[in-house]
């Protein structure tokens, strides 16, 4: 049961996790101090670089499932970046915060390394369910 006239599936709800991820960075920008006992004791570009890395993988796995193509992870580190730079722009709003390049690069990083892994990952996925078939 498809649940669309014609019988395709719905594919869109393959990108809820990446909007929730979104709203979760979202309230997390929001907070003078988020997370005090993480913060103090890793690195604030680490943290840059795993959350957006996070980010960019499941937008990469939605993407995917939307059939965008091997261009998935492309797009997923475009929006992710680009979300970064808003989330940066954001911050700046947010009194004990600030707007700041390295961070931005370090979302950069982290939403490329986070897309590839994914897309690694979903290429294997794809050859071990051809070699099964």
């Amino acid at each position: 049961m498809s649940g669309v006239p014609g019988g395709r599936p719905r594919r869109w709800p393959w990108l809820v996790p990446a909007a929730l991820y979104a709203a979760a960075i979202f309230a997390l920008s929001s907070e003078s101090h988020p997370l005090p006992a993480l913060t103090a004791r890793v690195n604030d570009k680490l943290l840059h670089l795993a959350e957006y890395g996070g980010f960019a993988a499941v937008l990469t796995w939605g993407l995917a499932a939307l059939g965008v193509g091997p261009a998935a992870w492309r797009w997923a580190v475009v929006i992710a970046a680009a979300y970064g730079l808003t989330d940066e722009l954001h911050q700046s709003f947010v009194p004990l915060r600030s707007c700041e390049l390295g961070d931005w690069l370090a979302d950069a990083g982290g939403a490329l390394a986070g897309a590839l892994l994914a897309a690694a990952f979903l290429r294997l996925l794809r050859s071990r369910s051809t070699i099964a078939d």
